[in-house]
């Protein structure tokens, strides 16, 4: 290839990947597979590894990263980067639009934009002749980082605009604002993807998405599924919209991606009817975020407004009461979990979080103990968000008096006095005795529970009852109980026994995927259960398989294989096992029977409450049909099914034009497709 024909081709790779990036991360409607995409960049990169000065500042190659360590320049901004005024009730709203009112002529008429406000890192983006030339944190309003190589790795982020070359053409020069942040289900990813490899896990998004940021080897950055958001122009040249509306379709067509869910509103009565909604719907947003935003949409009355110090008047942010707080932690009461992980959690002076009061809250492991320097007596930041745990930032250390102890790693059991272990690739301490009384009751109280057998009548207590009894002393006992026992203890009446033994009867029939499940292997969970069920149909077959063959079942991967391997050899674990086969628990799968090929070709994405199938039968239902359930909507999925509480998947199918059905419409879609499949008798 000659040096005319490298550059040539380089322009038309860089044009093709620009515009598939666009594609995939804007419009959620790739048109090229994956594999295809890498073919198009490694070819791009081997030309600019030929001919380096072909290599542009908007190849795609740039989102790899460098390994420069200089310390990172300061950008000027071309205008200050303010923070808002703050309102937290409809009143303090009422009141910010009155004092408005009274700088504007009488009885104009005020639209706004209610927009979500992002908990993520403020970014300063500059493009010139629609190149991305300069990225820069916020700094201090005025002065910035520059970040540009480490925001180049962050793929929902053109390089180039328009991303779309039908698109109306870029100004020369424009200067954009928004937020860097983890999406909460790539931030979990990223999580257990550093617990399979033994480090130690991040506490929060906002934080890991501000260190990612900051790093001054952008390959880093490059390894973080961060996501961008813009809301705001800072300058621009040779465009004056009238409407913030206007600028925000402007962004959207040149391909930068706009924050989600903004609305237009024709009143402040309008927007405050809105806001319950919004933080209704904050548990089940794959985003955090802190409030909304208020913004007057015609720009000339929010230029005329002016500023109130440093805030400007024509917006306002609606805080929400905070997901975090501020108490003292007391103690240190160490958890033995199933698999004998030991897990220091924290009691706490009670607190008021996200409507609940919080006396206790984990501190994941002694390695985040350790990293946060987290002490006994110290006053902690508490956060919760929506289901998830309680579990403790880090501490207020300008708070210390000097009182506050270290927090250290037991060295033995405090359940049965076993020394301690850690093994050298993991964050972990562990209890290895397997007849720790501890383990012993987590291990049946989950295998009993809705999460393993769902045995009916045997709660939490029931298990600790029948365990300090003697009547049980581990899974496969619960098969063998005695009645006439069972009714010599208190509050084990003739009716609550006969329930509990009709129940225990039942769990021995449970689906072979339940009962693997139940087991509570390490990396077994429902999905990867049915996987196995399913692929191996008998626990002899599982057991008899090797690392490879395991993990080549469904992309299960090396570290669920061996766990499932170790767990098989423990030889206390086969004497379980064979308790269980001659109690007469099943242990034989069947092969997927298909009620139909009716739904064959299709994908389908599950939200909300259904009235009367649970998520696992909606799914079967949906297979048994030869249709697929995945997880995520975009525009190729065929249908949204959503019940009751849908969140932003039912948003995101909408604004898609993905088709949505309840559940009604589901079973009516599986009747008419196999209508239509029927040979026509008429």
């Amino acid at each position: 290839m000659t040096p005319e024909q490298a550059a040539q081709r380089a322009a038309e790779l860089r044009e093709q990947l620009h515009y598939h990036s666009y594609r995939y991360y804007i419009l959620s409607d790739p048109q090229i597979s994956d594999g295809d995409y890498d073919r198009l960049f490694n070819e791009l990169r081997a030309i600019e590894a030929e001919y380096p000065e072909l290599a542009t500042l908007d190849s795609p190659t740039r989102r790899t990263g460098n390994d420069l360590v200089d310390d990172f320049a300061k950008v000027v901004h071309p205008a200050p980067i303010l923070s808002l005024s703050n309102a937290y009730s409809p009143e303090d709203l009422q009141t910010w639009e009155d004092r408005n009112r009274k700088l504007l002529p009488q009885d104009i008429a005020l639209d706004y934009t209610l927009e979500p406000k992002l908990d993520g890192l403020t970014v300063v983006l500059t493009y010139e002749q629609g190149i991305l030339v300069k990225a820069a944190s916020r700094g201090n309003g005025e002065i910035g980082d520059d970040i540009t190589a480490n925001v180049r790795t962050i793929k929902n982020i053109p390089l180039r605009i328009p991303a779309d070359p039908s698109a109306q053409p870029a100004p020369a020069r424009l200067v954009v604002r928004g937020e860097v942040l983890f999406l909460l289900a790539d931030f979990a990813r990223l999580n257990e993807e550093r617990i399979a490899a033994g480090e130690i896990p991040y506490i929060n998004p906002r934080n890991t998405a501000s260190g990612a940021l900051k790093q001054k080897d952008s390959r880093i950055t490059a390894q973080r599924p961060l996501t961008a958001y813009f809301y705001d122009v800072v300058a621009v040249e040779g465009i004056a919209w009238e409407k913030r509306a206007e600028m925000l379709e402007s962004l959207r067509v040149w391909g930068l991606p706009v924050a989600p869910n903004i609305q237009l509103y024709p009143t402040l009565d309008h927007i405050i009817q809105h806001i319950p909604q919004w933080e209704k719907a904050r548990p089940t947003l794959d985003y955090e975020i802190d409030g909304v935003v208020v913004k007057l949409n015609n720009f000339r009355l929010y230029r005329e407004l002016g500023f109130a110090g440093k805030d400007p008047r024509g917006a306002t942010a609606y805080k929400y009461p905070s997901q975090e707080a501020t108490t003292k932690l007391l103690d240190v009461v160490v958890n033995v979990g199933r698999t004998g992980r030991i897990v220091p959690s924290a009691v706490l002076e009670p607190v008021f979080v996200a409507g609940v009061t919080i006396s206790n809250a984990t501190l994941h492991n002694y390695d985040v103990v350790a990293k946060y320097d987290i002490r006994r007596g110290d006053h902690v930041v508490v956060k919760r968000s929506g289901e998830v745990i309680p579990y403790v930032i880090g501490p207020v250390v300008s708070a210390r008096t000097g009182e506050e102890t270290p927090i250290l790693p037991p060295t033995h059991c405090p359940f049965c006095h076993t020394p301690i272990i850690k093994r050298d690739d993991e964050v972990d301490y562990f209890c290895p005795n397997l007849e720790c009384p501890e383990r012993v009751f987590r291990r049946i109280d989950f295998f009993t529970s809705k999460g393993g057998l769902d045995i009916e009548g045997f709660g939490t207590q029931t298990v600790r009852v029948l365990l300090d009894a003697g009547l049980i002393h581990d899974e496969a006992d619960i098969f063998t109980l005695d009645p006439a026992a069972l009714m010599e203890l208190d509050r084990f009446g003739k009716k609550k026994v006969e329930n509990l033994m009709q129940g225990i009867e039942a769990a021995k029939q449970r689906p072979f995927s339940q009962t693997l499940t139940a087991l509570g292997i390490d990396g077994i969970g429902n999905t990867v259960g049915k996987l196995f069920a399913a692929h191996f149909l008998s626990v002899d077959a599982i057991m008899a398989a090797s690392v490879e063959q395991l993990s080549e079942v469904g992309g299960v991967g090396g570290v669920i294989a061996e766990s499932v391997v170790n767990w098989f050899s423990v030889e206390h674990n086969q004497r379980l096992l064979a308790k269980l086969k001659a109690a007469g628990v099943r242990w034989q799968g069947e092969p997927t029977a298909r009620a139909s090929t009716g739904l064959e070709g299709l994908t389908f994405v599950l939200t909300g409450t259904l009235p009367t199938l649970t998520r696992d039968e909606a799914t079967a239902l949906i297979e048994s049909h030869s249709g697929k359930v995945i997880s995520s909507v975009s525009k190729k999925t065929s249908y949204l099914v959503a019940g009751e509480s849908a969140g932003s998947k039912l948003e995101k199918a909408q604004k898609l034009g993905v088709p949505v059905l309840d559940e009604a419409g589901l079973y009516a879609l599986i009747q008419q497709r196999q209508q239509e499949q029927e040979p026509n008798n008429a």
